[in-house]
Order: C-alpha cells, then structure tokens, then sequence
C-alpha cells in the first residue's frame, strides 16, 4: 500500500511538473500558430484579388533559397530535423527555423505555390520547443519528449483537433510504434496550445458529413449493425487512398531528385518549379490548385467543396498530387498536409461518384485516409475524423484509415520515420 501511494505521488509530481514546463511553451506555439493562420488568410485572400501574383513565384521561390541558403544552415531538413533530434538527439533544432519557415511558407501561398500548413506549425513548435529545453537544461530522455509536445502544440493548434496533434506526434516517429510514455505531456501540450489559439478569435474550417447510413443489422453478429455493402466499399475505397498516399510520397522524392540531376545550379531549381505551376494553372484553364485548396473563390475543387456531389471535378485530386510535388520538391515552403486533405476529399468525391455511395461521406473518408497513408498514422487519422466530423462513422473511418495505412508500403512523406514494426511480415 505504502509503494502504491509512492508511486501515485511520483506520477502527480511527474505531471505536476511537465505542466509547469509545458504551459509557456503551449502560450508562445499557440501564439505563433494563431499569427501564422492570420497572415496565411492575408496571404490567400491577397493573392485571390491580384492573380498577378503568380508570375513572380519564380523570383519568390529564388528568394527563399537564398533565404535558407544563407540564413537556414541545416533548418533545410524541416520536420525530418525534429524527428531526427528527437530520435537521436544532437546538434539541436535551430530557433531560426521559426522565423524562417513562417517568412518561407507565408510567400510561396502569396504568389501561388501548393503547399499546406502543417509542417510550418510543427517545425515552429520543434524549433520553440528545443530553446525551452535549453532554457531549463532538462535530459536528453525530457527534451525527446519536449520536442514531442512541441510538434504536437503545432499540430493541435494549427487543424483544431487537439486529441489528433498528441497522438501524430506520437505515432509519426515510427511505422507500428507509438511513444506511449509521451502521452499525458503531449496531449496537455496540443490542448494548451489549441486554446491559446482560438483564444485569439482563429476559426477553423468547419467539415460536415450529413449523409445518415441506414444501418443494417446482420444476422451472424448478434448486437453489431452496420450497412455490409457501404463496408465493402470502403474497403475498396481505402485501397485506392493507400495508393494515392504512396504515389504523393513517392512523387515527392522522385522529382526532388530529379531536379538535383537536371538543374545542377540549385537557385534554379525553384525558377524550373515556378513556371511549372504556372504553365499548368493556365493549361488547365483555372486556379484551383494554388495554395492550400481549402476552399476556393470559385466554390469548385476545393477540400469543402469536396463534401458536396459534383464539388471537384474527377481528376482534381491526381492534379493537386502533382502541382504539390511540384512546389514541395522544388524547395518551396509549407507542409503536406493540408494538400493530403484535398486529394483524399476529391478522390473520395470520384469514388463516390462512381460507385453510388454518399459523396460527403466517402469525401470525408479520402480526406483521413490519404492523410494516414503517406503519413503512416492510421489511430492519429482515425482520431481526427471524430474530431471533425463526430463519432457516427467510427467504423468507416477505421477501415479506411487502416486500409489505406496497410496498402501504402513503407513510403512515407518523412525521410526520417523509422520502421519499428513492418506492415508486411518479411517471411
């Protein structure tokens, strides 16, 4: 009994004093996140009025080379420098990251790159995060686990889901693992962070799945209702988001390493990628798919257009895929996220299309799954589709988050996740 109540009192000194650690940290990422969400809006809405904007993403993109050429030292990394300190730490996550990937992701949504936002919050939280750890002089094992709240304050803060931010940045260290031990400080980290946020009078994007299944009970599962055809149909569907999550990673690092091979000058690279996204735009008639995509002034192939039928057209997903690689892999700024979310909206809206099922339902579907598949966190995904549509569709949501986790590979958008469990057994 005595051991018992010892150890109760070492956990809430335990706690006790992470929360200490994690308030100031929560209040500075909150803070930053919520200016980073208002300039991002300006930077939107700024570049909606004067379409002009688009033909200096060349010369924007040259600007912020040299900004991390000679400014950046080893920020270049991004997220994979967090993950990889956190892994095994080192030299540290420079506080310049954050400046510099705020300026860096803040121009290329003015002129018109396809980017999103995720990696820009959680960089700022890393970068923020590794100077609180120098501050108070913690040990390596705590500053791993700084490093972690800090990530998941970006996350949490930046997409409003606070119980998905701790459990990404859990889960995205390894494929099959998740860092448990991490688990209250993270979670107190993203709700901290969440609330300093919408503090600020920040709004979220507000996703819907109005769409009521008819639940039919089967007979061979006594207690258990679901619609067996819509199942079956997930399935499906979660395999082609599994795919369309591997091709976004695999398209990403291919052309970062066909740009090295062909443009050895590396400032022209980001010239190359700049007139590739302005060259498609006007091929393809319109200007959909610059910047984040989440919704646009046309109220066409957007992420909330997505949830209605007919919203995006068929292959508006395949060029939001290419038109973010392009950007991504040509050096400009932001995270993957964001753009996941509209591919997957808009190959769920074709699916469903396709195969009769709910459009706002199989858009809802596409936009975790995708997201799960090139990010190889299928429960943080999964969690995130209660965050933001409710937990009606639990069932839906696991099968194609999980599916979509299983069928795409060991690809993955960050270079530095490890593989702690494979997803196929070698033998």
């Amino acid at each position: 009994m005595y051991q018992f109540k010892t150890e109760q009192g070492k956990i809430f000194y335990q706690l006790a004093h992470w929360t200490v650690r994690l308030v100031p940290l929560s209040f500075v990422v909150g803070s930053l996140v919520a200016l980073f969400l208002w300039l991002l809006d300006w930077a939107t809405h700024t570049r909606w009025e004067h379409l002009w904007l688009l033909f200096l993403l060349p010369a924007a993109g040259i600007f912020i080379w040299w900004l991390y050429r000679y400014f950046g030292r080893n920020s270049e990394a991004g997220n994979n420098l967090v993950m990889d300190e956190i892994h095994e730490p080192g030299g540290g996550v420079p506080v310049r990251m954050t400046p510099l990937v705020l300026a860096g992701t803040i121009i290329t949504h003015l002129f018109g790159g396809s980017a999103g936002r995720e990696g820009t919050a959680v960089q700022m939280g890393g970068s923020i995060a590794d100077l609180f750890a120098k501050w108070y002089r913690i040990k390596k094992e705590d500053r791993s686990i700084l490093l972690m709240c800090g990530m998941a304050a970006g996350f949490g803060a930046v997409f409003g889901t606070p119980v998905t931010g701790a459990l990404f940045a859990m889960e995205v260290l390894f494929i099959g693992r998740i860092k448990y031990h991490a688990l209250i400080p993270c979670l107190i980290s993203s709700v901290l962070a969440h609330l300093v946020c919408t503090s600020y009078g920040i709004s979220h994007t507000h996703y819907a799945i109005d769409t009521q299944i008819s639940q039919v009970m089967t007979t061979w599962i006594p207690g258990f209702s679901f619609d067996l055809f819509l199942l079956l149909k997930v399935i499906a569907a979660g395999i082609a988001f599994g795919l369309a999550g591997m091709a976004f990673a695999r398209c990403t690092h291919l052309l970062k390493r066909v740009w090295v091979r062909v443009i050895p000058v590396k400032w022209l690279i980001p010239v190359a990628g700049g007139i590739l996204i302005i060259g498609g735009s006007y091929a393809l008639g319109n200007f959909d798919y610059l910047g984040l995509g989440v919704v646009n002034p046309r109220d066409h192939n957007s992420v909330v257009s997505a949830f209605a039928a007919g919203g995006v057209d068929t292959w508006s997903w395949l060029w939001k895929l290419l038109f973010t690689a392009v950007t991504l892999s040509a050096g400009f700024k932001g995270g993957e996220v964001t753009p996941l979310f509209f591919i997957g909206a808009a190959l769920g809206n074709t699916i469903a299309a396709l195969s009769g099922a709910p459009a706002d339902l199989f858009a809802g579907l596409g936009f975790i799954a995708v997201f799960a598949a090139a990010t190889n966190t299928p429960v943080a995904c999964m969690v995130m589709g209660v965050e933001l549509f409710g937990g009606e569709n639990i069932l839906y949501f696991a099968v194609a988050c999980f599916t979509a986790y299983y069928f795409s590979g060991h690809s993955g958008i960050y270079r530095a996740q490890r593989i702690a469990v494979p997803k196929v057994d070698a033998k």
